[in-house]
């Protein structure tokens, strides 16, 4: 095999230490170097002076960050490489061997860098990907609330849209602090709220221990705490994507796509398309691509790839918003396919149509265009009357068409 790098480096990187190989036209040299800042340092310094420009290293948790911070203001190519492209010979694997294999593979340009945005946009995902976790932790603790309160036999629940709304907050704190009176627990409801007095009455009737009020009342301090850090979040986000407006309301005007979905898309993607060969390069990167397993003519498993779980999360959400919608292309087109291969694929393909739809509006900076939901039934117009036709005729009928205005 020809040699395409001269002088490159390959990095098996862990937790406490980075095994490293530089392979130059004056011999290979392994060293190995602590994690730690400092050593962190002469790792950068040895490589520099060993003349490489080109650095792989596995995608190996998070151990590989720290590596990647200190060796990007550097001149150097850096490749981050999923683990399961650059498998080692099984029975022979030591770390200076994979430190060996790794610089072998990438001397001779047989590696395939995985997609690292830039240090600004790294720092956004992070924010995000922390707010996403705040998110779902609120979510948990809200589901604990509703544990707490069915061993209580409260059943509020049944009669209100959330337990922690207004008048359900306002419910549950009078309740901690002691009242027991159903009628001033139902006075608390606001005027919209759609339950009847008695309903209320009768769902707040229960038996409530001392450790279930003890339960409730740090979950409700626990949820307020989040709501909290939830908005300073939202706050510096903001913030930071106040660059990209203009995108976000592009986004904005798909359907199913809310602020924060649209401001997810930009943290996990950016906005430059260009580094995508094309829509389907960009659909298959986020996971939403269908996998291929074809074997002796026959295709098996058609499952998607594993993508960003954080993009795929929100996207399956926007997914089932637009699939809520009326009189829009994406909601009829999950519809048509539902009924065939049930709402899970449907979700993904639709899911994939939304990516593929941003895809082009970020890369032509135009808002969306709404197709409508005849559109694809209007394109297969003609090849759906000949079939009924052809069906007709086959039953002993005889068609005549007539168009009507």
């Amino acid at each position: 095999m020809d040699v395409l790098y001269s002088h490159c480096c390959g990095l098996d990187v862990h937790k406490k230490n980075v095994v490293a190989c530089a392979l130059t036209p004056e011999g290979k040299e392994i060293r190995t170097f602590s994690t730690m800042t400092q050593n962190l340092h002469e790792l950068r310094d040895w490589i520099l002076s060993k003349g490489c420009t080109h650095v792989a290293m596995e995608s190996t948790g998070v151990f590989w960050k720290p590596v990647y911070n200190l060796l990007e203001p550097e001149n150097l190519q850096i490749m981050v490489v999923n683990a399961k492209n650059i498998k080692n010979v099984p029975g022979r694997k030591t770390d200076v061997k994979d430190a060996e294999w790794i610089a072998s593979l990438l001397r001779h340009g047989l590696l395939t860098g995985s997609f690292i945005p830039k240090r600004e946009q790294r720092e956004n995902r992070e924010l995000g990907r922390y707010r996403q976790s705040l998110i779902e932790e609120r979510t948990r603790a809200i589901n604990r609330v509703q544990k707490v309160l069915e061993g209580g036999n409260i059943k509020l629940s049944s009669v209100t849209s959330s337990v922690l709304g207004k008048s359900s907050r306002a419910m549950l704190e009078a309740i901690i602090n002691g009242e027991d009176d159903l009628n001033r627990l139902a006075d608390l409801a606001h005027g919209n709220m759609k339950a009847s007095s008695e309903q209320l009455k009768q769902a707040l009737t229960g038996v409530m221990g001392a450790h279930q009020l003890l339960m409730l009342e740090s979950l409700l301090r626990h949820i307020d705490f989040l709501n909290e850090e939830i908005e300073k979040l939202d706050k510096e986000i903001e913030e930071r994507l106040r660059p990209f407006e203009l995108e976000l309301e592009l986004l904005d005007t798909i359907p199913g796509v809310g602020r924060r979905t649209a401001e997810l898309i930009v943290i996990e993607c950016g906005i430059d398309m260009g580094q995508f060969h094309s829509a389907a390069h960009f659909v298959s990167w986020a996971g939403f691509a269908p996998g291929q397993n074809e074997s002796a003519g026959k295709k098996k498993s058609t499952k998607t790839r594993k993508g960003n779980k954080k993009l795929r999360s929100g996207i399956t959400q926007a997914s089932k918003a637009a699939s809520r919608q009326k009189n829009t292309y994406l909601s009829s087109f999950y519809h048509r396919l539902a009924r065939r291969v049930g709402k899970n694929k449907a979700t993904v393909a639709t899911g994939r149509k939304m990516l593929t739809i941003v895809y082009y509006v970020l890369k032509n900076k135009e808002p969306y265009k709404e197709l409508g939901p005849n559109y694809y039934d209007e394109k297969i117009k003609v090849r759906v009357i000949n079939q009924a036709i052809k069906r007709l005729e086959s039953l002993g009928c005889k068609v005549t068409i007539e168009s009507v205005a």
